[in-house]
């Protein structure tokens, strides 16, 4: 990863099936390095998302902090955290979320709310947040 290139914080549901899947999906193919997560159930989300005037408790909602340290550092949510990743990520995901990013933000949350509020009942809830494997482990913070 170019030092000019700041790492993204992934913020999410850390007991949900379906945002475990999709962290172990982004680690999978973020061959620059450009992603770090974090749990929303974890102090990190409650000291960074409330300065962007986002809620950490809102656990139906995918976080994505970009440009961190930069004055252009702002936090995105739902359907434009998922189309900025998906982007980043590069190949089928981008292609993917290009589509995606045509629609308007209000048709794209519509959609993000639909698998948000279903997402227990088709992907399960676990107990507790997941354990990175040792090769991960630095990818997480706030653990």
């Amino acid at each position: 990863m170019a030092e000019d290139q700041p790492r993204m914080i992934v913020f999410y549901d850390g007991l949900c099936g379906f945002c475990d899947r999709t962290v172990s999906y982004i680690l999978q193919r973020d061959r620059d390095d450009r992603f770090r997560f974090a749990p929303l159930q974890r102090d990190l989300a409650e000291e960074i998302l409330p300065k962007h005037g986002k809620n950490p408790k809102d656990l139906d909602t995918l976080y994505l902090l970009v440009d961190q340290g930069l004055p252009t550092e702002r936090v995105l949510d739902k359907s434009s955290a998922a189309v900025h990743i998906g982007k980043t990520l590069g190949g089928f995901s981008r292609f993917g979320m290009t589509l995606v990013g045509i629609l308007p933000k209000p048709i794209r949350d519509w959609g993000y709310d639909r698998v948000a509020k279903a997402r227990y009942k088709l992907f399960g809830k676990m107990s507790a947040c997941r354990i990175p494997s040792a090769q991960d482990r630095a990818k997480f913070l706030g653990l």
